[in-house]
């Protein structure tokens, strides 16, 4: 009965990493959410919006939270199962994973700053109303910055992750291709959005497409298969 739940182990954690990993579903639609509340160039009708639509935004921010401590999870889990490959690349990758969410995590305020702003706190009045909308205007706009940050640290996650699962014998290999070409176009954008935003809006949406397939593919085959937790066996034992 121990050798039993033992052999089943690595893939019952491939499980929960790929059930955690529906979860990080949740920033997308957070972003949609949330988006839907701005109007680009109009921070009077933004504002307006927002404290028109206050659960939707705090919504936003809460399935934003979710999905962050789920990545945080898919990052330790995915972290143990990867280290019979490489242990030393699997732990900078998860150090890659989790300051990604860290980045993300703190620049989270910035998506909540505008209900601070335009809350009417007494203190508050001192700013005119065009101005506190202006400086809400302003914790979204810094909020776009900060995410690509994110992006940043998530892109190399994923091509370490890819490169990983390549040199893996128990999930397949071609997963791993699709997730270093995903982290390659992180990268791409993350870089584009900083040095050459009229670059990064010309390659916006379709380089972040592979994602969809790179991390997608990564979450079904954990939750539908798992791994082999016969060849994660016998991969750990020769290390």
């Amino acid at each position: 009965m121990t050798d039993r739940t033992s052999k089943s182990s690595p893939r019952l954690q491939a499980r929960i990493a790929g059930f955690l990993y529906l979860f990080t579903g949740l920033a997308p639609f957070a972003l949609i959410t949330r988006s839907a509340l701005i109007v680009h160039g109009n921070a009077a009708a933004t504002a307006s919006n927002i404290l028109r639509s206050e659960l939707q935004f705090r919504l936003a921010f809460a399935a934003d939270l979710i999905a962050l401590a789920a990545y945080v999870g898919v990052t330790a889990i995915l972290y143990v199962l990867l280290k019979p490959v490489n242990k030393s690349l699997s732990l900078v990758a998860a150090f890659f994973g989790l300051a990604g969410c860290a980045v993300s995590a703190i620049n989270l305020v910035n998506t909540f700053a505008p209900l601070f702003v335009l809350g009417g706190e007494h203190y508050l009045t001192v700013f005119r109303t065009d101005q506190l909308q202006a400086l809400a205007m302003v914790s979204l706009g810094l909020y776009g910055f900060g995410a690509n940050i994110g992006m940043m640290f998530f892109g190399f996650y994923c091509f370490l992750l890819g490169c990983l699962i390549v040199g893996s014998t128990f999930l397949p290999r071609i997963i791993g291709v699709l997730l270093v070409i995903t982290g390659l176009c992180y990268l791409t954008y993350t870089f584009a959005y900083f040095l050459s935003p009229p670059l990064a809006n010309y390659l916006s949406p379709y380089i972040l497409m592979p994602g969809l397939f790179g991390e997608g593919s990564l979450m079904l085959w954990l939750i539908v298969v798992g791994v082999n937790a016969t060849k994660w066996k016998a991969q750990a034992g020769a290390t």
